[in-house]
């Protein structure tokens, strides 16, 4: 119990610190402090419609997180989950559109594998590229996403694009490829329940087996790991394969659960609060899905204050900004 509270301290002073240094911006421009601190964190849990869309944004910040966190414990920086989400979606939609006359049973499975592949493909060229040439993978994975935004600019306005919307946009894909609901009204799809599931199986995996082991031995030291027999190289690339099938597996629940089809844009900010997660996180990957469901909170907050208040929405990314640098400072704090 000791262990914990020292653990959870730190975040709590975090917290508390940062909202108390953005209550003077928000107090500087004029506006009350109490609301605004109201609106950001109760907004979630007021009504249904807000407990649902601050679930919904749980869902990909959480496996953008963990496409993060993953390559961290082997000592890689991934910083293509945008990218990576970007084509997983455009395969989720591909094969939507294409198989659209498949029976659910059939059709959902391949919506969503055909994302959780394209992911990690993205994932393997930067993997493949460290492995061979020792490219570094933060270079390669961040030109990656701009290749993405092409492609997915191509698909958007190819001969599967949507002539009535107004924006780069898909056809729907078939209702055979959506995931079903939990809740219809305000809707709720079942990828909450498959965003857990990865979740606790990524945990399990890096602290209770053998392949996981290796993976952090590897980010702890990797010239001891090589010396002890592990194949440092490989756990590198498994690394960005593996957070890029967890990005690509965002990019077809978004597609599959909200849209129903591919839209331009529909990354979001995530890959940004994915980082700024993992990094709060500490790269600890039980504590990712604590850490995004608090980041939604935020984010939802944000949308509200915004609407009723008129008080600027960046200032929940110098709220969330704050977090991520008074949780760093309480490490060199302690270290002293």
């Amino acid at each position: 119990m000791k262990t914990l509270g020292r653990t959870i301290l730190p975040y709590l002073i975090a917290i508390a610190a940062s909202f108390a240094a953005a209550g003077i911006f928000i107090a500087a421009m004029g506006f009350d402090v109490g609301r605004a601190y109201q609106t950001i964190l109760l907004t979630s849990f007021r009504t249904p419609n807000g407990f649902i869309q601050t679930l919904l944004k749980f869902i990909p910040l959480t496996l953008q997180a963990l496409a993060f966190t993953v390559p961290l414990t082997a000592g890689k920086f991934n910083i293509g989950g945008e990218g990576q989400m970007i084509v997983g979606g455009i395969a989720a939609a591909a094969v939507g559109i294409t198989f659209s006359d498949l029976p659910p049973v059939i059709l959902l499975p391949l919506v969503i594998l055909a994302g959780v592949i394209a992911g990690a493909f993205w994932g393997l060229v930067p993997a493949w590229l460290l492995y061979r040439f020792g490219l570094n993978e933060i270079l390669t994975t961040v030109l990656l996403n701009f290749v993405s935004f092409a492609v997915i600019d191509l698909v958007a306005t190819g001969p599967w694009r949507d002539t009535t919307a107004g924006h780069p946009t898909t056809i729907p894909i078939g209702q055979g490829g959506w995931l079903p609901m939990l809740v219809s009204n305000p809707p709720l799809h079942s990828g909450i329940i498959l965003a857990v599931l990865v979740a606790a199986g990524i945990y399990v995996y890096t602290s209770r087996t053998t392949g996981g082991y290796e993976l952090v031995a590897t980010g702890a030291n990797p010239r001891a790991a090589e010396v002890f027999g592990i194949n440092v190289k490989r756990m590198f690339v498994f690394s960005l394969v593996l957070a890029g099938a967890l990005a690509g597996l965002a990019g077809s629940i978004e597609v599959a659960g909200v849209h129903r089809r591919l839209i331009e844009g529909m990354q979001s900010n995530f890959l940004v609060l994915g980082l700024i997660i993992g990094l709060i996180a500490r790269g600890n990957n039980l504590a990712v899905p604590f850490v995004a469901f608090f980041i939604a909170v935020l984010e939802v907050g944000a949308s509200a204050m915004q609407r009723t208040l008129m008080i600027p929405v960046e200032m929940v990314f110098i709220v969330e900004a704050l977090v991520l640098l008074f949780v760093l400072l309480s490490d060199v704090v302690r270290r002293r």
